[in-house]
């Protein structure tokens, strides 16, 4: 059935802009004090009290919307946004309409559908568009206690309001749940690149919405449009719009009509309810905000701004693979943040060796620091000291079975990796002479297993190895034991 129809998917996603203070005032935007602490009567909506726009945003949001190919405009307009909820104390947002920061820009990124296992496949670069970026304050927070029909109590607390977002729409691009989830994942890897977002959605600093609908396959004309809200992670949005897809389609094929409203997604029973009926623009009622000037941005201050932007994420995997010759899923993950990529950059640079670069820091070295919560930049395993261990890997002077039983105790201390290897009982063993003798003797201690390898068993020549290995504590070289074996195990030796 799924065939018979197209998607078609839009996102707004609200990127809280990485400023000490807030947008129109110095409150501090710190997550986690105490509820109310960070307000004033600004963000508060006393009356009488008046905006000043935080020259920081300005600038945050330029850096952004450039990295976004996004056109600033010399001159944009706030405007108020009507509508009352219990969090936005004025009864209105600071938010802008018709006349944005920025807009007609683009990001282009690698993307495809997922096999069974989650894997990419069909990977193809896509380029998607967006409609705007514009300036906004955030509301406060609402925080529910109770479930609904019984004493249900609700508490306001407003440190969030007043707080900058950078509201960016996307042009209805999106054919599929997976290239909606590739994008907002490049969005988070541009914000941290250039470091106005800290894009942490369990915070609240990165949210989603999506507008999805479905058409007949070879229909020109949109279907009805539904918002889905409350999406607070990639995989969640992911789900939520695979949810949405088909229940279209089940309402359709039912002979039912798809409503024009918003749902909210419900992580634990996977499936998305109806929260109310979707708002139009003019619903909010938007004029000018009387309170703030235009806001004009010189073509000397984005110029400045562009000139320090730093090599983008897209533009950084793309010489991985050119330069290094690695995979895109390699280039991808070791250019998930600025701070990863140049950390293989270094590592590969000072031990020579980018393939073996890539793989340690993708397979052992992020598993080691994931599972103690430290980040690669902060690791005491620098770019430097691994080089170091990775070429004493290639020199053959340690196996790689050792360097894997060193690289934790690297992390934990900066004890040279000399005094390390030391520790470990020294380093691999290359000399074939004394491997030849420890051969003897474990051949001479399995004769049955040695005439049933010798009769065709020849899967017990990993039993051999296996010997040989707890011989010497791994520090056989493999290479070199592996010819021994096979050279001392034949028929006839």
């Amino acid at each position: 059935m799924r065939d018979k129809y197209g998607v078609v998917i839009g996102l707004e996603v609200h990127a809280q802009l990485k400023t000490d203070s807030k947008i129109f005032c110095s409150c501090s935007t710190r997550f986690g004090d105490d509820p109310n602490s960070n307000t004033c009567a600004v963000c508060l909506g006393l009356p009488g009290a008046l905006p000043v726009l935080n020259e920081k945003v300005v600038e945050f949001a330029t850096k952004t919307a450039l990295a976004l190919n996004l056109r600033v405009n010399h001159e944009s307009i706030f405007s108020r946004k009507n509508y009352f909820y219990p969090d936005l104390p004025k009864g209105y947002q600071i938010s802008q309409y018709k006349e944005p920061f920025s807009e007609h820009g683009w990001v282009e990124i690698m993307t495809g559908d997922r096999d069974e296992t989650g894997h990419p496949r069909d990977l193809q670069l896509k380029r998607f568009g967006i409609t705007r970026m514009h300036l906004e304050e955030d509301a406060g927070k609402s925080l529910h206690d109770g479930m609904p029909d019984s004493d249900t109590r609700t508490y306001v607390d407003l440190n969030r309001s007043g707080t900058p977002l950078a509201e960016i729409v996307s042009e209805p691009d999106f054919r599929s749940s997976w290239e909606a989830y590739d994008y907002v994942q490049y969005l988070r890897r541009v914000l941290q690149y250039v470091e106005t977002c800290d894009t942490n959605m369990e915070e609240g600093s990165l949210r989603c919405d999506a507008n999805v609908s479905v058409r007949l396959v070879g229909t020109e004309a949109f279907g009805t449009k539904v918002e889905l809200k409350n999406l607070n992670s990639v995989r969640f949005l992911q789900r939520a719009l695979e949810y949405e897809i088909d229940r279209q389609i089940e309402v359709i094929e039912g002979g039912g009509e798809v409503v024009q409203e918003t749902r909210l997604w419900n992580e634990h029973e996977n499936r998305t309810y109806s929260m109310r009926s979707k708002e139009d623009a003019h619903d909010y009622r938007y004029f000018p905000e009387p309170d703030l000037p235009p806001l004009r941005v010189e073509q000397e201050m984005i110029e400045r701004v562009r000139a320090a932007l730093p090599e983008l994420p897209e533009a950084v995997r793309r010489r991985f693979c050119e330069e290094f010759g690695l995979s895109h899923e390699d280039a991808q993950v070791l250019s998930a943040t600025r701070a990863l990529a140049g950390y293989f950059e270094a590592t590969a640079a000072a031990s020579g060796n980018a393939r073996s670069s890539a793989n340690w820091i993708k397979n052992e070295l992020l598993r080691e620091l994931d599972a103690r919560k430290i980040e690669v930049e902060s690791s005491l395993v620098t770019p430097a000291r691994l080089a170091e261990l990775l070429i004493e890997i290639d020199g053959g002077r340690i196996s790689g079975a050792q360097a894997k039983e060193l690289l934790p105790r690297m992390i934990e201390a900066a004890t040279p990796l000399a005094e390390l290897v030391e520790s470990i009982g020294g380093g691999q063993i290359n000399d074939a002479d004394v491997l030849r003798e420890i051969v003897r003797e474990i051949i001479a201690a399995n004769p049955k297993q040695l005439e049933q390898y010798r009769g065709g068993k020849e899967a017990l020549f990993g039993f051999f190895v296996g010997q040989l290995m707890k011989a010497t504590n791994k520090k056989a070289n493999a290479q070199i034991a592996n010819d021994l074996l096979k050279e001392m195990l034949a028929p006839g030796s």
